[in-house]
C-alpha cells in the first residue's frame, strides 16, 4: 500500500509478547468474535477513508503468525518492533520514512475494538500537533504511599484513562522519537509521555468507553461473556450424508487424509463427516443445504476438498452476525478405525469454524455388521451443529 506524501498514516503496534494475558500465544494473535485480535485492529484503519497507510511492528519471532492472521489485508510490509514499546513505535515511524506522510496515528493492537468516529476524532485531533483520547473516570482516585496509607484524594474531574491511537504530526513525533533514543531514554510508556518530555503541547479529545484494551486473561472472558450474551437466539441443526467404497488407498474424513485398502466415492473429496457438518450448520440457518450451494452438477466442484464447503457454511453464520456454538459428529463404518485420527479431525475442524477445539465433538461407532455399513460398502455421518445468532436476526 502506498500513499503521496502529506496523508494519514498508522502505526500499529503488536511487538509485544502479552504476558498478563497468561496464555502461550500472544494476546495479538488469540480471536476475538471469529477473528486474530490483531486482525481486527488493523482492519480499523484499512476501512477507514482518512488513512492511507498502515504499518504493522511486529515482533521478530511472529513472523509466520503474522502473516497467517493478516492473510488478504491490504497493509504494508511489517517492521520488527524492539524490547520496548517506544522502540517499536521508532522502527514502525522510520518504515514511513519515505511516505512522509504528514499525520501519524499510533494504535495499539490490543485495542481492537475503536471505532471510525474514534479514528475520524483522532485525525482531526492529530493536525494540531499531538493528541490524545482520553476517557472520563466514574470512580473516585486516591493516591496511597508505601505502606498503603492514603496521601492524597485527586480531583477525578480534571483526570483522563488514556487511549489509543493516539495522533500527532509526523515530523514532530518522528523528531521527538530521535531525540529520546540519542539520549539513551527507551522507557516512555506511551507516545503522548514522549512528546511532553519533548515540549510538544498535547490535547485529550473524547475517547469512548468500547475502545477497551485486552490486557490480561479476564478481559478476553470478559468480552466472549459480553459476546455471548448478546447472541440470545439459539439454533440447531443436523445433517446426513454416505458414501460408499470406491478403489483406492485413502479416505477423506473430517478434514483428515486416512489410508485406507479403499476410498470413497463422490463428486467432491466424499469427505462424509465434513459434509454432513455443512448441512447441520446450513440446517440451523434454514438456508438450504449443501447440495443446494455446490450442486454435483457443477464440474468446479469435481474432487474439491470439504474443507472450503465448511468454510462456507461458517462464513454463513458470520455475515448473519453469529457464531458457532457446539459441532457434533458421529461415524458409521467398520474400517477405518477413526480412534487415532480423531483429535487430528477435531483439531482441523475448530480451525475452519475458527472455534476451540473443546467444541467440536468427534465419536465413531460400527454398526454391528448390519446393513450396507455392516458389509463395509460405504461410510455415513451424522452432525449436529448449535449456533448463536443476534436476537431478531432473520
Amino acid at each position: 500500500m502506498n500513499a503521496m506524501p502529506g496523508g494519514v498514516a498508522a502505526v500499529v503496534v503488536a511487538a509485544g509478547r502479552g504476558v498478563r494475558a497468561g496464555h502461550a500465544t500472544p494476546k495479538q494473535y488469540r480471536n476475538v468474535r471469529g477473528a486474530p485480535v490483531i486482525r481486527h485492529a488493523l482492519s480499523l484503519f484499512i476501512d477507514h477513508p482518512q488513512v492511507t497507510l498502515i504499518q504493522p511492528v511486529i515482533h521478530r519471532d511472529d513472523a509466520a503468525a503474522f502473516a497467517e492472521a493478516t492473510a488478504g489485508l491490504k497493509v504494508r510490509a511489517h517492521a520488527f518492533g524492539g524490547a520496548t514499546r517506544q522502540i517499536s513505535v521508532l522502527a514502525g515511524l522510520e518504515a514511513l520514512e519515505t511516505e512522509h506522510p504528514r499525520i501519524v496515528l499510533v494504535h495499539d493492537a490490543a485495542r481492537p475494538f475503536a471505532s471510525p468516529a474514534l479514528i475520524s476524532r483522532a485525525i482531526a485531533a492529530g493536525a494540531g500537533g499531538a493528541a490524545i483520547p482520553g476517557v472520563a473516570l466514574t470512580d473516585t482516585i486516591k493516591e496511597a504511599d508505601a505502606d498503603g496509607r492514603v496521601a492524597r484524594t485527586l480531583d477525578r474531574g480534571r483526570l483522563r484513562a488514556i487511549q489509543t491511537p493516539q495522533a500527532f504530526l509526523y515530523d514532530g513525533l518522528l523528531a521527538a522519537h530521535r531525540r529520546a533514543s540519542a539520549g539513551g531514554r527507551d522507557d516512555f510508556t506511551d507516545d503522548a509521555a514522549l512528546a511532553e518530555w519533548a515540549g510538544m503541547a498535547v490535547t485529550v479529545f473524547e475517547g469512548e468507553a468500547g475502545n477497551v484494551k485486552l490486557t490480561t486473561e479476564e478481559d478476553f472472558t470478559r468480552i466472549a461473556a459480553a459476546d455471548w450474551g448478546a447472541l440470545g437466539d439459539v439454533r440447531t441443526g443436523t445433517g446426513y450424508d454416505v458414501h460408499s467404497f470406491a478403489e483406492g488407498d485413502h479416505v477423506w474424513l473430517g478434514g483428515v487424509c486416512m489410508p485406507h485398502s479403499q476410498s470413497l466415492s463422490g463428486h467432491s473429496d466424499a469427505d462424509a463427516p465434513l459434509h454432513a457438518l455443512v448441512d447441520a450448520i446450513l440446517g440451523a440457518l434454514a438456508d438450504g443445504d449443501i447440495g443446494a450451494h455446490f450442486p454435483p452438477t457443477d464440474p468446479q466442484w469435481r474432487g474439491a476438498r470439504s474443507d472450503q464447503f465448511l468454510a462456507f457454511a461458517v462464513d454463513r453464520v458470520r455475515q448473519r452476525g453469529g457464531r458457532i456454538a457446539h459441532l457434533d459428529i458421529t461415524i458409521m463404518c467398520e474400517a477405518p478405525r477413526v480412534g487415532p485420527y480423531r483429535d487430528a479431525m477435531r483439531t482441523r475442524i475448530a480451525e475452519i469454524a475458527g472455534i476451540a477445539v473443546d467444541r467440536v465433538a468427534v465419536k465413531a461407532t460400527t454398526n454391528e455388521k448390519l446393513g450396507f455399513i455392516g458389509r463395509r460398502e460405504g461410510i455415513a455421518a451424522i452432525a449436529t451443529a448449535t449456533i448463536r445468532l443476534p436476537v431478531g436476526a432473520p
